[in-house]
Formats: C-alpha cells, sequence, structure tokens
C-alpha cells in the first residue's frame, strides 16, 4: 500500500504490462494498492481508482 497515487499508478501500468493481465488501483483508508483486476470482489470495500489494461484499452 502507498500514500502516493502516482507511484501506485506507475506500478500498476508497468504490472499490467508484465503479467499481460488487467491491473487495477484501488483505494482504502486514504492509501493506495494494486491487484490484478480478477482478484477483486464485488463484496471487497474497496474505492476502484482506476483499469490498466496490458494492451492499452481502458
Amino acid at each position: 500500500m502507498s500514500h502516493d497515487l502516482a507511484l501506485a499508478q506507475s506500478h500498476a501500468f508497468q504490472l499490467s504490462r508484465d503479467l499481460m493481465v488487467a491491473v487495477t488501483v484501488f483505494e482504502v483508508d486514504g492509501e493506495y494498492g494494486v491487484l490484478p483486476s480478477d482478484e477483486i470482489d464485488a463484496s471487497d470495500d474497496l474505492a476502484v481508482i482506476h483499469e490498466f489494461h496490458p494492451f492499452g484499452a481502458h
């Protein structure tokens, strides 16, 4: 988790390209995190910020 949104987004973009999967940046309690999108459940209490796709589609 990070308090720096720009850093989280940078890591998410690179992770998406490296793993070739969609990756989501989310916020919980003022901190930002990154997970592969398929690991996030609708029941998770997350504020989704952005989803990065490895082929550039948003």
